[in-house]
């Protein structure tokens, strides 16, 4: 297996330094491998086996990346000048479906 080494500023390496319980060469490495996988999708807009495999284990998949199509986005605007009723506190809500 290959190493690979970072520089960081001071700054983030103090910052990082208070959460020990942290792996950072994973996260690192997930972070590489989902930019991989992202812009292979994006080429070809196939996942391989062993890509697919990643995603699932990491519980993510390229098209969370992708920005928001614009039909999308006008039907949530829809939705959020739709009729709502406000509640004042999870007692009142349970109180009124009873």
């Amino acid at each position: 297996m290959t190493s690979l080494t970072l520089s960081v500023s001071d700054e983030l390496k103090n910052e990082i330094k208070e959460f020990i319980w942290v792996n950072w060469s994973e996260i690192a490495r997930e972070e590489s491998l989902k930019r991989l996988i992202f812009e292979n999708y994006i080429k070809t807009g196939e996942l391989t086996d062993e890509e697919w495999e990643f995603c699932e284990k990491i519980d993510w998949h390229p098209v969370d990346e992708l920005p928001l199509k614009e039909e999308f986005k006008r039907k949530l605007e829809k939705i959020k000048k739709g009729k709502f009723k406000k509640y004042n506190s999870v007692e009142e809500f349970f109180a009124k479906i009873k």
